[in-house]
C-alpha cells in the first residue's frame, strides 16, 4: 500500500442556459486573444534574436532592446494584471482562467524545447475550446448542480456519482460539437495499492492485420473508424467549403463536420475501453510491446495507424489494469515475430505478407501475430521473475510450451 494523493477526472455534460453559454463563449474568445498576444510577444522576441549581430535579415527586422528579458509566464502574468485595469473584456473574464491560458502557452514552449514538438501556433476564431478553473468554492457540487465561476449554479447530467471522500479541486469546461462538458478533477488522500505480478498472464501483439492478438490464441479485428466514414467526411467538408465564410449556413456545415469527427473519436474510445475490460477479465497480468508509434504514423500505413489509436489504447489499458488490480508492463519489442516461442530459435526476418510462423527447428506452427504475443508473454514473465500457472498448466517462464497448452 502507498499513502498518497489520488486524482480522478470525471466528465459530465452541462446544461447551460443561453445567457451562461453566451458568457463562456465570450470568455473563450478572450482566452484566444490572450493566447495569440502572448505567443506574438514571445515570437517577436525570438525573431529579434534570430539574425547575427553584425548582419541584417533580408526579410524583416524586429527591433527590440538588447537588454529586454525573454517573456516568461511570470512576466506575462504581471502584464495581464495591468492590462485588466484598462481592458473591459479582460476585466470581465475570470483572472485565474486567463492565467491558465498563459501557463498552457508556457507548457507548449517547454514541450517544444524538451520533447521536440513544433512551434506553438496562433489560434484562429473557434479554435479555443476549453476554460480551466484551478480553484472551486466550498461544496461546488450539490445534487445535480455544479457551481462554476462566472455563471453560478449549472445543471449537469450526473452520469455517475462522485466517490465518497473525494473533493472537486478544479474544473475544465470544454465546448464540443455536441455541447458543453465539465471535466472535474477529484482528489482524496487514500491508500493506493501497488499491483504486484500474480495469477495468469497473457501477452498482446498490436497490428494492422488484426487490431490485437493474444497469447491465448484470440484475435480481435481492427475496426476502421475513420476510414469507413472518410467518404462521408469528405462530402461534408466539400459542402462546407462551398458556403460563404462565417455565414449561418457555413457554421451549420462546420458543425456537421465537427460532430462527425466527435463521433469517430467517441467510437474509437468506446472500443478501446471495452477491449481493455475484456482483457482484464481473463488474467492477472498483461504484457505488451514497447513500440514507437510515432514512427508507425510516418510510414505508408499512417492513416490506418492513426485510425487504430494504438498509443491511446495502451494508455487506457494501463489505467483499466490499475483500476481492476491487473499487473501491466511493457517489454522489449525487438524480434518478437522472429523468435519461436516453443524452442526460442531465431527464425529470421519475415516479410509483411508472411502471416504464418513456421519453425524449422521444432516444427511449431501458428499465426505470426499469436506467435509474437506468446513471445511478449514469455519476456514479460522473465522480466518479473515470476512463475505462474498459465492456462491450467504449471509452466515455468523458461519452459517450452507443451502440446497440452490450449494456446497451441
Amino acid at each position: 500500500m502507498m499513502l498518497g494523493m489520488l486524482n480522478l477526472t470525471y466528465t459530465y455534460r452541462l446544461k447551460l442556459t443561453p445567457q451562461q453559454s453566451q458568457t463562456y463563449e465570450a470568455w473563450l474568445e478572450t482566452s484566444r486573444r490572450v493566447w495569440n498576444f502572448g505567443l506574438g510577444e514571445r515570437k517577436d522576441w525570438y525573431n529579434s534574436r534570430s539574425c547575427r549581430i553584425d548582419a541584417c535579415s533580408r526579410k524583416s527586422e524586429y527591433i527590440i532592446s538588447a537588454d529586454a528579458a525573454r517573456p516568461t509566464f511570470a512576466s506575462q502574468c504581471k502584464a495581464l494584471t495591468q492590462a485588466r485595469k484598462t481592458n473591459p473584456d479582460l476585466n470581465a473574464a475570470h483572472s485565474q482562467m486567463l492565467q491558465q491560458v498563459l501557463r498552457r502557452l508556457e507548457k507548449a514552449f517547454i514541450g517544444m524545447w524538451k520533447s521536440g514538438r513544433g512551434f506553438p501556433r496562433f489560434k484562429k476564431q473557434g479554435r479555443m475550446r476549453s476554460l480551466l478553473f484551478p480553484q472551486l468554492g466550498i461544496n461546488p457540487i450539490q445534487g445535480n448542480q455544479v457551481k462554476l465561476p462566472g455563471v453560478g449554479w449549472v445543471k449537469i447530467r450526473l452520469s455517475r456519482p462522485i466517490p465518497d471522500g473525494f473533493i472537486a479541486k478544479q474544473a475544465q469546461v470544454v465546448h464540443r460539437a455536441s455541447g458543453w462538458y465539465v471535466m472535474l478533477t477529484l482528489q482524496a488522500n487514500v491508500d493506493v495499492p501497488s499491483v504486484a505480478p500474480h495469477a495468469q498472464a497473457i501477452g498482446i501483439d498490436l497490428g494492422l492485420k488484426s487490431f490485437l492478438a493474444t497469447s491465448q490464441g484470440e484475435e480481435i479485428g481492427r475496426p476502421q473508424f475513420f476510414v469507413d466514414l472518410q467518404r462521408q467526411l469528405n462530402l461534408l467538408q466539400q459542402r462546407a467549403s462551398h458556403k460563404k465564410l462565417f455565414s449561418n449556413n457555413w457554421r451549420k456545415a462546420q458543425g456537421q463536420v465537427a460532430r462527425l469527427h466527435e463521433y469517430i473519436h467517441d467510437s474509437r474510445k468506446d472500443f478501446h475501453f471495452k477491449l481493455a475490460h475484456h482483457l482484464c477479465e481473463q488474467v492477472g497480468m498483461i504484457f505488451a510491446e514497447d513500440l514507437n508509434f510515432k514512427a508507425w504514423a510516418k510510414g505508408m500505413f499512417s492513416t490506418h495507424t492513426l485510425d487504430a489509436g494504438f498509443g491511446e489504447f495502451l494508455s487506457i489499458l494501463e489505467w483499466v489494469c490499475c483500476k481492476r488490480g491487473v499487473y501491466f508492463a511493457l517489454v522489449n519489442s525487438n524480434g518478437t515475430s522472429q523468435t519461436c516461442p516453443n524452442c526460442d530459435h531465431h527464425t529470421g526476418k519475415k516479410d509483411l505478407d508472411q502471416r504464418v510462423h513456421r519453425c524449422s527447428e521444432c516444427g511449431f506452427e501458428t499465426s505470426r501475430d499469436i506467435t509474437a504475443a506468446m513471445v511478449v508473454m514469455q519476456r514479460g514473465l522473465a522480466a518479473v521473475g515470476h512463475t505462474v500457472k498459465m492456462f491450467g498448466e504449471g509452466l515455468s517462464t523458461s519452459s517450452p510450451l507443451t502440446q497440452e497448452s490450449p494456446v497451441l
